[in-house]
């Protein structure tokens, strides 16, 4: 068993996004992405399909020119290799989960 809390030791990096594994298991990594209020996450793809849940704040997620304004309790899922950026409105905590492919 392993356990984790997102809200927990927040940290603010001044300059860009703080980004922390938070759990990894078999099945999926989830990372803690803490933005304070303006900061950015330029537009990026990831390898694998992703979840990511806004777990505080508000987000601008933009995806294939659409902008979706995310706010806590929101959850949006991406097929592998998808550009999106996120751009936080205010201080914000960010749950992204990475799939870990089947080898089956």
């Amino acid at each position: 068993m392993k356990t984790a809390s997102f809200l927990k030791n927040i940290e603010y990096n001044e300059t860009k996004p703080a980004i922390s594994v938070m759990l990894e298991t078999d099945f999926s990594k989830e990372i803690r992405i803490v933005f304070k209020a303006k900061q950015l996450m330029a537009a990026h793809k990831a390898l694998k399909p992703i979840v990511v849940e806004i777990i505080d704040g508000a987000i601008d997620f933009d995806v294939i020119d659409s902008v979706h304004h995310l706010t806590r309790g929101d959850i949006i899922a991406l097929e592998a290799n998808v550009s999106h950026s996120l751009k936080a409105i205010k201080n914000s905590v960010v749950r992204l989960t990475l799939s870990k492919s089947d080898t089956a």
